[in-house]
This record gives structure tokens, C-alpha cells and sequence, in this order.
């Protein structure tokens, strides 16, 4: 019997439910996967709440997976059975088997494990955008990440740092500061005990960073502006503690005709080349060691429930992974 975490309803983590699921065979351009593991992303939170919204109901969540191709339908060409494979961005993760789209998929490299590309594929191919894309770090440049001991930030902070910039980060405990800092972040606030504004400016001598990377939302997003220097991009791409309250634009020109963009990697990564393109330069950084994948927590799948409480606690820390067991 194959099962899932599905939802029926949108609220707290109580109405994930562990559910008997039937798998179909694969239409033309499907794959069946036998999942080994799901990663755990705060895009799942949002699926859960209705922040974002399920397209039916009951609904499959979890948007980051690997596993093993078990069969694939006419047509198909990117994968074949028995390859080792990972996605991300499609909704369905959490669940034993499932269909996929072929071309939503990609092969997972020699030396990388199963709950490594499911830890990073989509944390790794968000920070692939952010970085290298939306704002394209040069050497030399300071930057302020938010949340940098999360799954995103430790991925962020090190990959910075090859790129040669300066990294500031917030944390919200002293803990948190010396993780981050153990992974490339130059300058950890722990934003429960100073100003990150203040902090910011007196970093860079009054200046400002030319950019924000902002998962926080509605928390963040005022003192985030103001840490930016004149022409500055703020770039938004998360609601961590809500959604960011409406704002009248004039109010990026009175902070010096500022730049705001939320980005999704759901655009970065629309076309196969895209995709492609981005999961591969994740996993060259992977495997060259540029950016260490520490999965910190585990929790078996039907236990996904805990797992949401403690992501949303701010009691994890790096990346975490659900263990579908047969």
C-alpha cells in the first residue's frame, strides 16, 4: 500500500493526514518515481496555510523530491527506469510513489546521495537565481541575507563567499550567529539583540548594501529598505513571518530610487533548458565542495506534521528531510 501526506483542508499542521493513495501508470511524458526522500521547505508551509493555493482538494504537498524512476510512459526521453532523479517545484513530494512530468526531472550525479538532492535541490536552485541571476554577485560586493542559518541562508553564505563577497546575515539567536559564521557568513546579527539597520550601516560606513535578500517578509521588509544604498534592489522572495503589507511606491524614491523584485524559482526555471541550467550548476557546486549540504533534521515522512511545527518554531536549522518508509 503507497501513502501520502495530503491535505483537506488549509490550517495548522494538524490537518496534514497520512493517507492510502493509488499510483496510476505513467501517462505519455510521465514517470512513476519510488520516492526516497522529500525535502522540507517553508513553500510547504504556505501550501498547508492557503497562502499559496492547492489546486484541488485533497491535495499532495511538498515541492522538492528524490527517488528512482520505476517506469516511464511513451515519449519519454529525459529519464529511464531505474535512474536516480530529483525535481523540485512540483507540487506532490510528500508521498511514497507518485507521477510526475518527465521533463520536470533530473539526474542526480555520482557522489551525491538521494537525501542530498532532496535537501538541496530546491534551496540550492532558489540561492542559484538569487545570486547568480536576480543580483548577480560580483567580488567585492557586501550583502545582507536574512535568515542565514536556515536551509537557504547556510546554502547562500557559502556560495557568497566563493563569489568573493562580503556576507552579513541575521539570526535570531547567538547559536544561530556562530553556525552561520562557520559557513562563510563575515558579519552574523542576532537581530533579538541589536538593530540590523544600525548594524548594517555602521558595516559598510554609512553606505548601504546594494542588495537584500529577504525570505522574512512582513518583519523585515521596512528595515530592509533601509539598509539599502541609493539604486539599491530589494529582492523578496519569502513570507517567513507573513505576507509584506501593501506600500505606496513613492515610497522607493524617498529611500533613494530603490529597485524591489519578488522573483520565484518557479520563473527561473520554466523552460527544460532553464531547469536543466540551474540544477546543474547546484550540483557542480555540490560536488566540488564549494557548498556543504548539512542536513541537520530527519523525520519520517508520516511524521511530517512535527516537522512543520518545528520549521515554523524556528527550531531547525540547514536543511531537513522526510523519509518516505515502505
Amino acid at each position: 500500500m503507497t501513502h501520502a501526506v495530503r491535505i483537506h483542508e488549509t490550517g495548522g499542521p494538524e490537518v496534514l493526514r497520512w493517507d492510502a493513495i493509488d499510483v496510476p501508470d505513467p501517462g505519455p511524458g510521465q514517470a512513476v518515481i519510488r520516492q526516497t526522500a522529500a525535502g522540507l521547505n517553508f513553500i510547504d508551509v504556505y501550501f498547508r496555510t492557503g497562502l499559496y493555493p492547492a489546486p484541488s482538494f485533497p491535495a499532495t504537498i511538498g515541492n522538492e523530491g528524490a527517488g528512482v524512476v520505476e517506469a516511464v510512459g511513451d515519449g519519454v526521453s529525459e529519464v529511464a527506469v531505474g535512474d536516480r532523479v530529483a525535481y523540485c517545484m512540483n507540487l506532490g513530494s510528500y508521498a511514497q510513489r507518485r507521477v510526475i512530468a518527465a521533463n520536470q526531472l533530473v539526474r542526480i550525479p555520482d557522489g551525491i546521495s538521494d537525501q542530498q538532492a532532496a535537501a538541496v535541490l530546491l534551496k540550492g536552485s532558489t540561492v542559484q537565481y538569487l545570486v547568480r541571476r536576480t543580483y548577480a554577485v560580483q567580488r567585492g560586493d557586501t550583502v545582507l541575507f536574512h535568515a542565514a542559518a536556515g536551509g537557504c541562508g547556510l546554502i547562500a553564505c557559502q556560495w557568497l563567499k566563493h563569489l568573493g563577497a562580503k556576507v552579513i546575515g541575521t539570526v535570531g539567536t547567538r547559536a544561530k550567529a556562530e553556525l552561520a559564521r562557520a559557513h562563510g557568513c563575515d558579519h552574523p546579527i542576532v537581530y533579538t539583540e541589536e538593530s540590523f539597520v544600525d548594524r548594517v550601516r555602521e558595516l559598510t560606513g554609512g553606505a548601504g548594501v546594494p542588495v537584500v535578500y529577504d525570505s522574512v517578509g512582513k518583519d523585515t521588509f521596512e528595515d530592509s529598505l533601509r539598509c539599502l544604498r541609493p539604486r539599491g534592489l530589494m529582492v523578496s522572495f519569502g513570507n517567513a513571518s507573513g505576507a509584506v503589507e501593501p506600500f505606496r511606491p513613492a515610497v522607493l524614491a524617498a529611500k533613494g530610487s530603490l529597485y524591489l523584485t519578488r522573483p520565484t524559482l518557479a520563473t527561473y526555471t520554466a523552460t527544460r533548458e532553464d531547469l536543466v541550467a540551474t540544477t546543474s550548476e547546484v550540483f557542480d557546486v555540490v560536488g566540488q565542495g564549494v557548498v556543504k549540504i548539512e542536513i541537520n533534521q530527519t523525520y519520517p515522512l508520516r511524521d511530517a506534521a512535527q516537522a512543520h511545527r518545528d520549521l515554523e518554531a524556528r527550531r531547525t536549522t540547514g536543511s531537513t528531510v522526510l523519509l518516505p518508509e515502505d
